[in-house]
């Protein structure tokens, strides 16, 4: 979520008002938003994703919820030492938090471990081990429209009568500590992107969440008035046209068995009831094709922690594979690729499978990638039900990722096209008229330097590093991971300081090349990445010979308060994944806003950037999902590249022989054996297409004004990313909410009984 103050100031109009009143109290509120923590509760950008949804949802006037984990260690804070990632735990509860109010009225018992007995009344699991869920509120403010919707976060509390209820020897004492044992459910947030990492707690985690959540909701249900009984139905018939539940990745899929548990078990409902009930309710966004990402659990420990949860799996499986054993009959190979449990050597329930079954819709995040959920990720499912995939491209708030971290664009716009465009980011298209407008490339050039300026002063006060404002800012700044290519970049960096080294007389477009990024701690490739680029950082910034031409700095604890700070100071933005591997990113789109010019791949959204802006106003190179595919086909030889391309050559052969760790010639000896002989993301296939497009970059930079003219065209086609219309898609195709934008009268004002916030009320 980031910082709240500011964001909060902004959404309630009141942003002028409170600098003004704290600058005549002779204080600096700039200097009082600093001093807040951000609130790192999720890794990148899923988390990221969001928080921008919740922006949206609220602006957009929808009766929703965002649930979660209140952990009380978010994603680390990222310290370099000697070039290495070093972890610190985020203590950001430690002053307290303002924008939370805990809610211990609305306390509910989760429940684990145990076993299930059957009897005719049906299943009933027993003796289990309790930990309540204390809910956590945070507003979420609309823009503008006097909303302000729900953030719930659930933290762990062990019962009062904890390890003290049955036989108990008498250590009263050992009993009070052993608490810690429940409440460190919600102590730390798993610090993997893409990633998927099987330990209990994170399982424990996940339906933790997920048993507070359904209970919450199926409590509101049966205190509104579509909840009450009626002689004719069940008192659940109305559930799916009242709610709505988004299953952001596969991590709270356990949501599918528990609200089946919770019908057929409790509420006894019939099973067949109970499943069409459950579908028509959920549906599933998948953000990602990495196979490692995918979540699979071990059965074994899903029977141990939620034994009665496994059972409903099984059924769920069985009716399943008994429909598409219906279709396809004798189609073996078939029934094990869809099945929900994967055999081998220790069987694995694939959390997709059951999203996809589980759901009435499907979506990718971006065209490109739900064109692969559909033909290659999932395609047999996709055969199966062609009309539950669907497409929903991410989106950005326009809110934070502009208004509030570039006050002097969104001021230039708001002169040229008026302060509507906030709410309907689409009206940027106006800005093609002044494409051509001297005084308004101008104009847009000086706010960019400006941002610039802010940052080196900023980079210099807390980094102690000089750089050079009039260089070109080449940002790349995401999760460090192979896929990513930061080292494709890291390639790139060497190049450009053996072309200024073998001819320092020639003309070099001065770059600053910034890189940030936290990598996992247990991924071992990532923090080498990381340490090589801080030493051919610590080699370049330190030759005399290159001098200001090129500077190469490591942004250190890369988080959303800092990239509010450098992407409205980018002029480049790297976006330079593998063709078929980033999802979507939304980085991407919050420095297209902000008036950075893309080099990217064919990859995620730069797909859409390029078709919104035209291509030519990109720069865009390397392979296409087409051309990886074959290259897989024909097999990759990293070693053909090596020898067919002398300055890859001679990058490779320094970074083997010890150039840029003298102390230790054979530290990155890891990093050249990935890239020669099991490198998935094929870093020198690119490598000759990326350095060429590069060079372009370099010679549309020295022409100010066509450079500038690029970035306003880039701004004028940003529209389609609004997290806005992302947000107003998924209304409309999946959860069959129309949005409103009707402004709710202030509370000082009476309110019409006619203006109803949601005309059909679904709360999503």
């Amino acid at each position: 979520m980031g910082r709240t103050l500011q964001n909060t100031m902004i959404n309630l109009g009141l942003q002028n008002a409170c600098d003004e009143a704290v600058y005549q109290l002779g204080l600096d509120m700039e200097e009082l938003e600093e001093i807040e923590e951000d609130a790192g509760l999720g890794n990148g950008g899923l988390g990221r994703l969001a928080a921008c949804f919740l922006d949206s949802m609220a602006t957009l006037g929808l009766a929703a919820y965002g649930y979660g984990i209140r952990y009380e260690y978010g994603i680390f804070n990222q310290k370099i030492r000697d070039g290495w990632q070093v972890e610190e735990a985020d203590d950001w509860l430690r002053h307290g938090n303002p924008w939370e109010k805990a809610r211990p009225e609305y306390m509910l018992p989760v429940h684990f471990y145990g076993r299930v007995e059957h009897s005719a009344s049906g299943a009933k699991w027993i003796d289990t081990q309790v930990v309540l869920a204390l809910p956590y509120d945070t507003p979420v403010p609309g823009y503008m429209n006097n909303t302000v919707n729900t953030m719930r976060l659930w933290s762990a509390r062990a019962p009062n009568d904890f390890n003290l209820r049955d036989f108990n020897v008498g250590d009263y004492i050992q009993a009070v500590l052993d608490r810690n044992l429940a409440e460190n459910i919600s102590r730390v947030l798993y610090p993997n992107d893409n990633f998927f990492e099987g330990k209990e707690l994170r399982l424990k985690q996940e339906y933790f969440v997920v048993a507070a959540t359904l209970q919450d909701i199926i409590r509101r249900f049966k205190a509104s008035k579509f909840g009450s009984t009626d002689s004719v139905r069940t008192v659940f018939d109305s559930f799916p046209d009242q709610v709505a539940i988004q299953l952001n990745d596969t991590h709270p899929a356990m949501a599918i068995p528990e609200l089946m548990r919770i019908f057929v078990d409790i509420e006894k409902l019939p099973w067949d009831k109970a499943w069409d009930i459950t579908k028509r309710t959920f549906a599933y966004t998948n953000h990602t094709v990495l196979p490692e990402a995918l979540e699979r659990w071990p059965v074994d420990l899903v029977e141990k922690l939620l034994p009665r949860h496994l059972q409903i799996i099984y059924e769920i499986n069985q009716r399943h594979l008994d429909h598409i054993a219906s279709l396809f009959p004798n189609d073996m190979e078939r029934l094990r690729r869809m099945s929900l449990i994967e055999e081998g050597n220790t069987k694995r329930i694939n959390m997709a499978h059951l999203c996809i079954v589980g759901s009435h819709a499907v979506n990718g995040v971006a065209k490109i990638h739900s064109e692969i959920v559909k033909t290659q990720v999932f395609e047999d499912f996709a055969e199966l039900e062609p009309e539950k995939f669907q497409n929903k491209t991410n989106g950005i708030t326009p809110r934070r990722w502009l208004l509030l971290c570039n006050p002097g664009l969104a001021e230039l716009i708001a002169e040229k096209i008026g302060e509507d465009y906030v709410r309907d980011l689409s009206q940027l298209t106006k800005l093609h008229e002044f494409v051509d407008d001297d005084l308004f490339i101008r104009e847009v050039a000086k706010v960019k330097q400006e941002n610039k300026v802010k940052f080196a002063l900023y980079l210099e006060k807390e980094y102690k590093v000089k750089i050079n404002p009039s260089s070109m800012f080449d940002v790349h700044v995401k999760r460090i991971h192979e896929y990513k290519r930061q080292l494709m970049n890291c390639l790139h960096i060497i190049t450009m300081y053996n072309r200024i080294r073998r001819d320092p007389a020639k003309l070099f477009v001065p770059r600053t090349v910034i890189i940030g990024g936290k990598a996992a701690p247990g991924y071992h490739m990532a923090k080498m990445i990381i340490k090589l680029i801080n030493a051919v950082a610590q080699v370049v910034n330190s030759d005399p010979m290159v001098g200001s031409k090129l500077k190469v700095i490591f942004l250190e604890n890369y988080r959303v308060s800092l990239a509010e700070k450098v992407i409205p100071a980018t002029d480049l933005s790297e976006q330079i994944s593998t063709a078929g591997t980033e999802a979507s990113g939304t980085g991407n789109m919050k420095f297209m806003l902000n008036g950075a010019l893309t080099i990217g791949t064919m990859d995620g959204a730069n797909v859409e950037m390029a078709e919104e802006a035209g291509e030519e106003n990109l720069f865009i190179f390397g392979m296409r999902v087409e051309d990886v595919k074959e290259l897989d086909k024909k097999g990759y030889n990293a070693q053909l590249y090596y020898e067919r391309l002398p300055e890859l050559k001679q990058a490779i052969d320094q970074i083997k022989s010890g150039f840029f760790s003298p102390k230790d010639p054979n530290l990155f000896s890891d990093v050249v054996n990935m890239l020669f002989h099991h490198d998935r993301f094929k870093v020198f296939a690119d490598y000759e297409a990326y350095v060429k497009c590069q060079e372009k970059v370099s010679e549309l930079y020295l022409n100010s004004k066509a450079w500038t003219k690029k970035v306003i065209r880039n701004i004028a086609a940003a529209g389609k990313f609004s997290s806005d219309r992302t947000i107003k898609e998924y209304a409309r195709d999946i959860w069959h909410v129309e949005p409103s934008d009707l402004k709710i009268p202030p509370p000082n004002e009476p309110r019409d009984a006619g203006q109803d916030k949601t005309p059909n009320g679904t709360a999503a």
